[in-house]
């Protein structure tokens, strides 16, 4: 069974930290692209970052600089860490696995940063 379940989120002050993890199973994970999106409420679902099978990154415009995204195949878990948060930061974050036209997304782990 394909699955990605997200862990990691919870409460925090402006300007803290969190480690978002995503453990993939049922794929062959090393293949996939990962990627982290978010929706807060009342917005659509962005996307945060991602990175290729090959390590490359890329990251949203409001993100550069604070997340970082990182993945052990051997673990198959991607990571997504998030500094200097900022309550506008305030989401469900959600991991994504994509190879082709199949894509998977995990259930979605609450980041709320308070002011």
């Amino acid at each position: 069974q394909e699955q990605l379940v997200e862990s990691g989120g919870g409460l925090v002050q402006a300007g803290g930290s969190l480690r978002l993890s995503c453990a993939a199973s049922g794929i062959i994970f090393s293949i996939n692209v990962m990627g982290w999106y978010r929706q807060a409420p009342g917005k659509p679902r962005e996307l945060v970052a991602f990175i290729t099978s090959g390590g490359s990154t890329n990251y949203a415009d409001s993100v550069k600089g604070r997340f970082l995204i990182s993945r052990d195949n051997a673990k198959n878990t991607v990571y997504l860490q998030m500094n200097s948060l900022k309550p506008e930061d305030t989401a469900v974050y959600y991991c994504n696995a994509k190879k082709g036209v199949r894509e998977l997304l995990g259930q979605g782990t609450q980041v709320t940063v308070s002011s």
